[in-house]
């Protein structure tokens, strides 16, 4: 994931600042679990004060961010978070599907043997995680396996374009994982793996693409409970959809 250029360490009253890695993963989870509501306008000065930085490496990573996809920039408002709209998440999914379809195929092609049978095992270790378990190390789990399937493409674009897409739709995916489908989800993580094994790209890709899909007809029920979510918190107690 890309990152602000400046690192250095800002100094106010002699005491040591957060640099501007660590201002952009801090604002970057804001923007990422909704602190931030949607279409609400980020107000620049409130929130340096919060974080204890300065506007300039502020500013920058509020850039980077709109870069992402994670804010919009609209006039006479400034940065503003972006929408939680279905048809938006419907996007991300779609082109998250086609995206791990390619890196289905070409992880058939180059993925070394040691690298799936360390795929498998982590797969069956975390089969036995319950699903009562916080919903965020199960995601952090199922956004695991993908990353290291991706991984076996050898490919660091491949990589980058699945992190931001998995941000991107991050919270919604949190939400839908206390819906309770997680042993579902898991034998299908399975599936792929022997798919994988077998070196089938053609099973693989397909396992792949209604693995991804099924999530895809239950976005609008998501989004609304995904509001209903944020709406209903305070922005002193957030969601720990972030952590993992």
């Amino acid at each position: 994931m890309p990152r602000p250029s400046t690192d250095h360490r800002l100094r106010k009253s002699g005491k040591a600042q957060l640099s501007s890695s660590e201002i952009y993963e801090r604002v970057r989870r804001m923007a990422q679990t909704f602190t931030f509501r949607p279409g609400e306008r980020v107000n620049e000065i409130e929130l340096a004060r919060e974080l204890d930085v300065s506007r300039t490496p502020l500013r920058e990573v509020l850039n980077q961010l709109l870069v992402e996809g994670f804010l919009r920039r609209e006039a006479n408002k400034g940065f503003v978070c972006r929408a939680l709209d279905p048809a938006q998440i419907y996007a991300l999914y779609e082109f998250r599907r086609e995206l791990e379809k390619s890196i289905a195929r070409l992880a058939c092609q180059r993925a070394g043997d040691d690298d799936i049978a360390a795929l498998e095992a982590f797969t069956l270790d975390s089969k036995d995680v319950p699903e009562d378990e916080d919903s965020s190390r199960l995601l952090h789990l199922d956004e695991t396996f993908h990353l290291r399937l991706a991984g076996m493409t050898q490919n660091a674009e491949f990589m980058r374009a699945l992190e931001n897409v998995n941000a991107r739709i991050h919270y919604v995916r949190w939400i839908d994982m206390q819906s309770g489908r997680r042993k579902y989800t898991q034998g299908e993580h399975l599936k792929i793996v022997d798919a994988l094994k077998r070196r089938d790209a053609e099973t693989l890709v397909s396992m792949v693409d209604a693995h991804i899909s099924r999530r895809m007809d239950q976005i609008v029920d998501t989004v609304k409970r995904s509001y209903a979510e944020i709406y209903t918190r305070t922005r002193n107690h957030p969601t720990t959809a972030g952590a993992a």
